[in-house]
């Protein structure tokens, strides 16, 4: 039995189940709204973070490590132009690949702290560190953005890698929050293509991001958020 435990806009877990939709693999699907008490996560992993994954007697956490597992140890690879990536680190530039990836989680925790400061109540404007962890953002949208060859193509030639997906997922998770940051993608011209790109792909259209901000409980089936009744 596969299951996956995720919150509904965890950028982290949007990509692991962009990556499930790619293999066409079965799971279970634990979705939380809001985070239960660290007693209750606890339970399912010591990081008191999700995405937790199970198969069969396997339990992983971190959403790199449940990707990287996920490409090696499911080999076929469906119809689709392009194809899922057959490999998380490509044999001949492997720690190229893994440094691009280290690059774009440290991406998407920048991101997810700045979002979750943001609904405690301090903003980038009231924080050193929030204001760092912003221009962290750039800098590494600036170097990922040299490491792609062309605005025809991803990480890795002729296929979406799991580097296209988590990247996407972060990016897209900064655009559907109210942060206080433009990431002008236009200026990113290899990101901005590929992310266009991504878009359109049948699994990223059925893992969908969607706007969040406090007081969203739920969404209709178009993705319009649905706020708490307030009495």
């Amino acid at each position: 039995m596969r299951a996956l435990l995720y919150t509904t806009g965890s950028p982290f877990a949007r990509a692991v189940r962009i990556v499930l939709s790619e293999l066409e693999l079965e799971y279970e699907r634990r979705e939380e709204i809001t985070t239960p008490s660290a007693e209750q996560r606890a339970v399912s992993t010591p990081t008191l973070q999700v995405p937790t994954f199970w198969d069969g007697g396997l339990t992983l956490w971190e959403s790199g490590t449940i990707a990287e597992y996920l490409l090696t140890q499911y080999a076929d690879r469906p119809d689709a132009a392009p194809p899922l990536a057959a490999y998380a680190w490509r044999p001949e530039s492997q720690w190229q690949d893994k440094l691009v990836f280290s690059t774009i989680q440290t991406f998407g925790n920048a991101a997810t702290t700045i979002s979750q400061m943001k609904w405690s109540g301090v903003g980038i404007d009231q924080n050193t560190h929030l204001q760092r962890s912003a221009e962290k953002l750039f800098h590494m949208l600036g170097w990922l953005e040299d490491q792609l060859n062309d605005s025809s193509d991803g990480f890795f030639p002729d296929c979406v890698s799991m580097q296209d997906i988590f990247l996407a997922s972060h990016i897209r998770f900064v655009q559907a929050r109210p942060l206080g940051i433009d990431l002008n993608l236009p200026t990113y011209v290899k990101i901005n293509s590929l992310l266009d790109r991504l878009d359109q792909r049948t699994n990223f259209l059925s893992e969908p991001i969607w706007w969040w901000e406090p007081g969203v409980v739920g969404y209709q089936t178009d993705g319009t958020p649905v706020f708490q009744t307030r009495i």
